[in-house]
């Protein structure tokens, strides 16, 4: 293999939105460094199966629902 080509890998710990730790090896920072989660996959809905909320930016789903009420969408 070619010297210094590869990425440094070192332990960080990473650390879960309910508050749970843990260590793994990775690229991201530097050796020590702690990398906090917005979201993971014990809160996101495309892990969890929750159902999303529509967001009516500008009324578009509001005048959607108002223009096929007839359908029954």
């Amino acid at each position: 293999m070619k010297a210094d080509i590869h990425p440094d890998y070192h332990t960080i710990t990473v650390v879960m939105t309910d508050g749970t730790k843990y260590e793994t090896r990775s690229t991201y920072g530097k050796d020590g460094d702690t990398l906090q989660l917005d979201i993971d996959p014990k809160t996101h809905p495309a892990w969890t199966g929750g159902t999303g909320q529509l967001l009516d930016r500008g009324g578009r789903v509001s005048r959607f629902k108002e223009r096929f009420k007839g359908l029954g969408i």
